[in-house]
């Protein structure tokens, strides 16, 4: 967790960086703007889980008697949302673009008395803009598996869409310079694509989780496989019941259906197996059958 905090607190200094240079270097190209655009809304998963990292070890009180463990499925929902915002105006501004068939134009600018290519600069702000979201989006990855974390998760993948539009702006100028007017729009066109088909992945996940869905893999909408494994261990454990389980952010709870709890439990993290981290499930609670037989207690 200390590493996380210190990865996003380093994204929303090294981003505001890229947002200098973008907003100084910008034109009239569509990529540049789509840009600059994505990469403020790229900071919204680091601020919700800087907030959200606040708010979850709070203890239980009166108004919160389950505490804040689950605020990290809200902040899930809400970085995966702006992932799917990220694409969807990725493709409406370059799809608009085409269809209108604007032709953006790169003047030359006057520097120290020198007359240089905007496209130029264009191309170095650009170029800068892709080296920290390559590097943190590395970075995150295995930390975001090791905690289970979901909003990491779509981080990373937030900084995956950074500089992958950097890229696609960088032949987009490219593409201008060389008379392709289409080249610009093209370009972010294929990036917004693929961006929303994350954003749209992620929101599902999410959705799972907020409607007690079993719990999901990290980067797809599969069941994880750490849960199949602990509903099977549970069920081994307590013969002649059914095991369901939900996610709270980055935990586990789980219930035995149709059997009475043992007078002793054994700890938690002696279920977890080895396929899970022990601190991975949070709650165990039985739901023994009616005395009538006749569905749940």
């Amino acid at each position: 967790m200390a590493k996380a905090r210190r990865l996003e607190w380093a994204t929303l200094a090294l981003m505001a960086t890229v947002l200098v240079a973008m907003y100084f270097a910008m034109g009239a190209s569509k990529a540049m703007q789509s840009a600059l655009i994505e990469d403020v809304l790229s900071l919204v998963p680091a601020i919700t889980w800087l907030v959200c990292a606040r708010l979850e070890p709070k203890p239980p009180s009166d108004r919160w008697p389950f505490g804040h463990v689950r605020v990290m499925s809200l902040a899930f929902l809400i970085a995966a949302v702006a992932l799917m915002g990220v694409g969807l105006f990725l493709v409406y501004e370059s799809a608009t673009t085409l269809l209108l068939r604007e032709h953006p134009t790169v003047p030359p600018v006057t520097i120290f008395g020198h007359q240089v290519w905007l496209g130029w600069l264009m191309i170095a702000a650009l170029a800068y803009s892709v080296v920290p979201p390559v590097v943190l989006g590395r970075i995150k990855q295995p930390v975001a598996q090791r905690l289970r974390d979901k909003v990491l998760h779509t981080d990373a993948l937030m900084q995956k869409a950074d500089w992958q539009t950097g890229l696609a702006g960088i032949l987009g100028i490219l593409g201008i310079g060389m008379g392709w007017w289409w080249a610009d729009s093209t370009a972010a066109l294929f990036i917004g694509a693929s961006v929303l088909k994350d954003g749209f992945t992620n929101t599902r996940i999410a959705a799972a989780e907020l409607l007690d869905g079993a719990p999901r893999e990290l980067d797809s909408d599969d069941i994880a496989e750490e849960a199949k494994a602990l509903k099977a261990r549970l069920e081994e454990k307590f013969p002649g019941g059914s095991a369901r389980m939900r996610e709270n952010g980055r935990y586990i709870e789980a219930m035995v259906d149709g059997v009475a709890g043992p007078e002793s439990l054994p700890p938690l993290h002696t279920l977890t197996g080895p396929d899970m981290p022990d601190w991975r499930l949070a709650k165990l609670s039985f739901c023994p059958p009616r005395p009538d037989g006749e569905g749940e207690a």
